[in-house]
């Protein structure tokens, strides 16, 4: 166990020495800045550009906003929160097969299935760390400046994202313990999800598919109910849990 703990303590060392976590933290930060932001914003620009624009022969009603658009950019903006954060973490075990320091720590007592454990861990506590902080500075600010209780549904539909994010991490960790390059776990992370989509085009399909989870704007408009989303759910935290579980029989086999 206190090997364990020690190599948690580099991993996290390790990602605030390399500026990963205060890069994430910033990312995050913004995000749930902004998505407040822009809503707020969006009726001062329209006023802006009103004279500009009826010269172009266009004519700018009066607009209002709510929550809601606040709530919509928070779920546009989580994508690419998401991207960032696996371009920024896709390296976690592969920097290390480069250079040769997990031979040394498996070569000092420390059991493989720890080092996956805890780097799997790493990832997971770092993704919800910053979802969470994301949401928490857009709800408070959405609480101040409107009312959240115009969103339906809207605590489920953020733990349906927060879940996909989790299902992410599980094919990185497979995939890092597959490849030896962080191309490698990019290509496969970002592949299965391309495929998850590609599967979702065929009809009926779309709603047993992780990628279905990220749908919080129809949960929050109320046009698609909880319960419309639980075999996306189930199957999402099924493939989370066979990724997982994988990854220690494939990296204790790995030639490192």
């Amino acid at each position: 166990m206190r090997s364990w703990l020690a190599f948690m303590k580099k991993e996290f060392t390790e990602q605030l020495r390399s500026g990963k976590l205060l890069i994430l933290v910033s990312v995050f930060l913004l995000f749930g800045i902004m998505n407040p932001a822009v809503a707020k914003l969006t009726p001062l620009l329209l006023e802006v550009m009103e004279e500009a624009l009826a010269q172009s022969g266009m004519f700018v009603t009066e607009a209002s906003v709510s929550a809601m658009d606040s709530w919509v950019q928070f779920f546009k903006n989580m994508p690419m929160g998401l991207i960032v954060f696996v371009l920024l973490e896709s390296r976690i075990f592969t920097k290390e097969y480069s250079s040769g320091t997990l031979v040394l720590s498996l070569t000092k007592g420390l059991e493989r299935f720890k080092v996956v454990a805890a780097k799997a861990l790493v990832l997971a506590v770092l993704w919800t760390v910053c979802y969470w902080l994301c949401f928490g500075i857009t709800c408070g600010a959405n609480e101040y400046f409107w009312d959240n209780s115009a969103a339906q549904n809207l605590f489920f539909s953020v733990v349906c994202w927060w879940l996909f994010g989790v299902m992410l991490v599980a094919l990185m960790v497979l995939f890092s313990t597959l490849f030896n390059s962080n191309i490698g776990v990019l290509l496969g992370s970002g592949g299965a999800v391309l495929a998850f989509y590609l599967i979702g085009l065929i009809p009926k399909c779309g709603k047993y598919l992780p990628v279905y989870l990220t749908g919080g704007n129809s949960l929050i408009y109320g046009l698609a109910e909880p319960g419309d989303f639980v075999p996306a759910l189930l199957i999402t935290l099924a493939i989370s849990a066979v990724c997982f579980a994988l990854s220690f029989p494939v990296f204790n086999k790995k030639k490192l």
